[in-house]
């Protein structure tokens, strides 16, 4: 029976956590930078002082 090769386990753990953090990054990066674009503009101290 062949012996479990623990260090090309490792190795592909490491790699596959690497990846899931990078992708996370970018998935944060995206995310930050999309509600500045989408961010409707403030309101005229007319419209609220009417408002009232």
């Amino acid at each position: 029976m062949a012996k479990p090769n623990y260090a090309f386990a490792k190795r592909q753990r490491d790699l596959a956590k690497k990846q899931k953090k990078e992708e996370k990054q970018q998935r944060k990066t995206v995310s930050s930078d999309e509600p500045q674009q989408e961010t409707p503009p403030a309101p005229d101290s007319e419209t609220v002082a009417g408002a009232s």
